[in-house]
């Protein structure tokens, strides 16, 4: 994700190195190079050409300190300006009132339904409140069943009229249905087509008056670049929407309409999905996003993803198992659980900062942990929680059931017991070190 943007406006900061003073003449060929940037992400030629040019003004003739390298205070700005364009603060949803009504719409495709669901998952499990889904596409095969897949596996109720074919009457009787099921927030997944057409849109509108949702939100593929923002402004000018969801960002989005959707709309975005699970949600940051675009890394996410992993009583049984040396590959395998709940590997990498930079060119397969899945497995429950029995008779057994060589076998609980000693050795220090006062 903004990879190559990522590396063209590096390229941009450096053409200020060495200079002791940011001027007209200096900026003008970093300031040519960070619009083509933008440019090449699929931002906007009008936006980008302000971008640069309210760049240029705030840069222009600034003494740079002696502590602060020229380059250093263009990236500052430019961070400003980024934060600024994207909408400057995080924009939370409207789920007041009983029941609140969250109506979904946007393109086929978009992956609508899919977020549908994730958005109710979130809505449970982050604002505690309790979600329906009503399945108002009549017309796409499937649809319905769809979204009752993915009700079922967030254990969110789905209400449906198979035999149906009024969306607007369905969506009224939905309210009535989620009083009765003792639900709280309504989300309705509406009809997409594959382009913007009148019928789709006289159908969403008139579900929107049958319905006076709190919270409109439209959902498109960031994947389409510019497309994406035409249509969002086709979809805002006939529903006036609240606020935008951006799916597909983990994977290879330029990152253009993330960069360009606020300005052209006027309205925040508030989600973007991070991957195909369905706890793949996050809320949009646009701090923490221009810090990801500069190669600034996003720690902040990455900490909020661990938190949201990690659960504290199983945290704390696991730290006095570490201090009585009692980690075993039972605890080794939830470990790994854990960091696959996380998200994309090499999205969590690019939030490290400098590693998304050095990892640009290497492929990180989300399928890493299946080798030592598949020996843990392969061990007895007797052996999972005595590591010290694993001879090597056993160590074969396990090589030949799990598909691998004796030496990743042996890789393995070699690497297992060099944790086990480094987390001892944590567990055994802390508090050791303190600060004087």
């Amino acid at each position: 994700m903004f990879e190559n943007l990522e590396e063209r406006l590096e390229r941009s900061f450096k053409i200020l190195k060495g200079e002791g003073r940011i001027t007209e003449i200096n900026i003008a060929e970093a300031l040519k190079d960070v619009r083509k940037a933008l440019l090449d992400a699929d931002v906007n030629y009008k936006i980008a050409k302000q971008f640069t040019e309210d760049v240029k003004q705030k840069a222009l003739g600034q003494n740079v300190l002696t502590s602060v390298k020229p380059g250093d205070m263009m990236k500052k700005i430019v961070n400003d300006e980024l934060i600024a364009l994207m909408g400057g603060e995080t924009a939370d949803i409207n789920v007041k009132g009983s029941p609140a009504i969250i109506l979904m719409s946007g393109l086929q495709g978009s992956g609508k339904t899919t977020f549908s669901g994730k958005l109710a998952n979130y809505i449970r499990s982050k604002k505690g409140r309790n979600p329906i889904l009503v399945a108002c596409d009549v017309y796409r095969p499937a649809a319905i069943e769809q979204l009752k897949v993915v009700g079922e596996q967030i254990n969110v109720p789905v209400y449906s009229e198979p035999e149906c074919k009024q969306p607007v009457e369905i969506a009224k009787r939905s309210i009535a249905a989620a009083k009765e099921k003792g639900c709280d927030v309504i989300i309705v997944d509406t009809a997409g087509r594959l382009a913007v057409d009148e019928e789709m849109m006289t159908e969403i509108v008139a579900i929107k008056e049958a319905i006076n949702p709190q919270e409109i939100l439209f959902v498109v593929d960031s994947t389409t670049g510019q497309d994406a923002v035409n249509t969002a402004k086709e979809f805002n000018d006939r529903l006036d929407f609240n606020g935008v969801i951006l799916t597909k960002l983990d994977g290879d989005t330029r990152g253009g309409a993330a960069l360009t959707i606020k300005t052209i709309v006027n309205k925040p975005i508030k989600f973007i999905g991070t991957g195909e699970k369905l706890d793949a949600i996050d809320v949009f940051d646009p701090k923490r996003m221009a810090g990801r675009i500069l190669g600034m890394g996003d720690i902040v996410g990455l900490v909020q993803r661990a938190q949201d992993a990690y659960d504290e009583q199983e945290a704390k049984k696991l730290q006095r198992k570490i201090e009585k040396n009692q980690f075993d590959f039972n605890d080794f395998l939830n470990q790994i659980q854990q960091i696959k709940k996380m998200g994309n590997l090499k999205d969590l990498a690019a939030m490290i900062p400098g590693i998304g930079k050095a990892l640009k060119n290497v492929e990180i397969d989300d399928n890493a942990f299946k080798g030592i899945e598949a020996i843990i497995y392969s061990m007895t429950k007797k052996e999972r929680s005595n590591p010290g029995i694993l001879d090597g008779s056993r160590r074969n057994r396990i090589a030949k059931g799990s598909g691998t060589s004796l030496q990743e076998v042996n890789r393995l609980i070699k690497q297992f017991d060099e944790t086990r000693k480094m987390m001892k050795m944590v567990t055994k220090n802390k508090g050791k070190f303190r600060m004087p006062h």
